[in-house]
């Protein structure tokens, strides 16, 4: 076929490269349904189809919402983008404000959701939209199915008007807006090409470490955030079968179902299973929990490409053998490769997972990169733990004076949608400013010191890296979450949500008296003692104007629903700040 310049493009490539007999995969109830390569661009072609008969046109907006990935969202990307009209992905967290901003300043004229979650609280905002119909996905009452959309499509007589559309879709056309979830303030519209999003494809393809056309993989990040999404076309380009875990806490009997060889996830995820394995040990007894530790504190020692010498990897085979290959299994059995993205993950998850023979490769981008700036891999010894990879090919970095880095490449954004001012603010020449401070290598390895937004300056004139201290004491299993504060104070203090399940274990193994509630935990000074332990030992790998030198307990859960966390689980400082207001204030001696 011609060469993939367009979105449409990689399905048929996939047909014609691979024809997968199931290149998606949904559970419906007890029941796993796929679609073959053939039956993906059947249906999508009726969409387009049905879309044409609604009166859709090129550049009209589409909105999508689904609480789960599943093979209907991609079904409907690719009958909207054959029109030339574009597609809106929206988070199913947001509140119903934020729906109602997104819908109106994007224009979207159809949404299609998935469940009657969703269809709830459109119905409570739709009347102020332009929203001309909703669809849905599941079989809800009262509402239109999106299969009446197929069912238009089953009438053929408008083909030739989708094919002379297709044909008149260019690379550099919008494909997508994609709204960021934002730590402050509305969302902003990322305007990303066909181009943006097919080039940053092509370009991370070189570092995927599986056989092509003979993998599989299990899907659950949200596919409305741009990293799943850059990661299902690359599935699509690489024949890889894709398979949607139905829920957060289906996920472990989805594993062993599907027993995929790659899973893409975020740091947190990634903390929860190692947290589930380390809890598991902790219960064992006598040899069994001798040898579990061994492995583990082996494992923790951990660097690629045998640098530890043959005894270590000796050692590591045996351990492999013995423990790791029960944690593999926990995880399907045929994993090979764990990917992470959108936050800084813990070089201690990198070296355990890897020593257990399922390396994470961690990667950094951003929306209005496409996303993948840089990415680790095992080729061409392409691992360094404490980087996120080599810059991706065809993408150019460069380290501004203030430490800032920047980018340039096929893979930067459009703009920012109806905001060219806040587009200029972010952009110098065709280098878009990430807002992030790093440092690049001679061999073109990427490190990631901090948010430059994110750094504040104590009343003494000294400089603090927040991101550095939190991701620190992360690591702590009686830490939860964490965010260090002080922005013109004299000191850095820190707001901590405890680890409340692991807390209350500690305290039955070592006999603490806990009262019951959270409130009452976050009081105890059992437990207070315990967490100033966690933060003196970190303090000492810091200069003294950065050490923590106060905190104060949560006593709530940070989630996106009560939103102290964005849709892609960061943390919303301002938000945050307010929510805890007095024990903000009583930190600094004011309540």
């Amino acid at each position: 076929m011609k060469n993939i310049s367009v979105l449409f493009d990689f399905p048929q490539y996939q047909l014609e490269t691979y024809n997968l007999e199931k290149a998606f995969s949904t559970k419906y109830g007890d029941t796993w349904e796929s679609l073959s390569s053939k039956e993906y661009i059947d249906q999508f072609n009726k969409i387009s189809r049905g879309l044409l008969k609604l009166g859709v046109k090129p550049n009209d907006k589409i909105a999508l919402i689904s609480t789960t990935n599943r093979t209907e969202w991609n079904v409907m990307d690719m009958g909207v983008l054959q029109l030339g009209a574009q597609t809106i992905p929206i988070y199913p967290t947001i509140s119903k404000e934020d729906y109602e901003y997104i819908l109106n300043h994007s224009e979207a004229t159809y949404c299609f959701v998935s469940d009657a979650g969703i269809v709830e609280k459109l119905n409570q905002i739709k009347d102020n939209t332009k929203l001309k119909a909703i669809y849905t996905f599941d079989e809800v009452e009262g509402e239109a199915n999106w299969k009446e959309v197929l069912e238009l499509g089953e009438d053929t007589s408008n083909a030739s008007e989708v094919d002379a559309l297709k044909e008149k879709v260019q690379p550099d056309d919008l494909a997508t807006i994609i709204y960021t979830s934002g730590t402050t303030g509305k969302p902003k519209g990322v305007m990303l090409s066909h181009k943006n999003l097919v080039s940053n494809t092509l370009d991370s393809t070189p570092r995927v470490p599986l056989e092509l056309g003979k993998a599989k993989a299990l899907s659950f990040l949200p596919v409305c955030h741009v990293f799943e999404r850059i990661i299902h076309y690359l599935y699509m380009y690489c024949g890889i079968e894709i398979h949607f875990a139905q829920a957060q806490e289906t996920i472990s009997d989805n594993l062993k179902e599907v027993q995929p060889d790659i899973m893409t996830a975020v740091p947190r995820l990634y903390e929860k299973i190692y947290d589930a394995i380390v809890e598991k040990g902790t219960n064992l007894s006598g040899i069994k929990k001798g040898l579990f530790f061994w492995a583990l504190n082996l494992g923790l020692r951990f660097e690629p490409y045998r640098a530890n010498g043959w005894w270590y990897e000796t050692q590591l085979k045996l351990a492999r053998k013995l423990i790791f290959s029960k944690w593999k299994e926990a995880l399907g059995g045929k994993m090979n490769t764990l990917v992470s993205g959108s936050a800084p993950l813990q070089p201690r998850l990198i070296r355990v997972f890897s020593a257990a023979g399922m390396p994470i490769l961690e990667g950094y981008g951003l929306t209005e990169t496409s996303p993948v700036i840089s990415v680790n891999c095992p080729f061409n010894k392409g691992i360094r733990i404490g980087t996120v990879g080599r810059i991706i090919d065809n993408v150019e970095v460069k380290i501004a004076e203030d430490g800032e880095i920047l980018v340039k490449g096929p893979n930067v954004m459009l703009g920012y949608y109806k905001d060219e001012e806040k587009t200029a603010s972010v952009m110098t020449g065709d280098y878009f400013h990430t807002g992030d401070i790093g440092e690049l290598s001679d061999d073109n390895f990427l490190k990631i010191t901090d948010r430059k937004k994110e750094m504040f300056k104590t009343s003494g004139g000294k400089y603090v890296a927040p991101a550095l201290l939190e991701n620190e004491l992360k690591q702590s299993r009686f830490i939860e979450q964490i965010m260090v504060v002080g922005e013109g104070e004299k000191m850095p203090a820190a707001l901590i949500q405890p680890n409340f399940d692991f807390i209350k274990e500690w305290a039955r193994r070592k006999s603490v008296d806990l009262q019951p509630g959270n409130e009452a935990l976050c009081l105890n000074e059992n437990v207070i003692s315990r967490i100033q332990h966690e933060i003196d030992n970190c303090n000492q790998d810091f200069g003294k104007w950065e050490q923590i030198k106060t905190f104060k307990l949560t006593p709530d859960i940070w989630s996106i629903e009560a939103g102290h966390l964005t849709p892609t689980l960061k943390m919303k400082r301002k938000v945050i700040k307010e929510i805890y207001k007095d024990l903000y204030e009583s930190l600094y001696g004011r309540k």
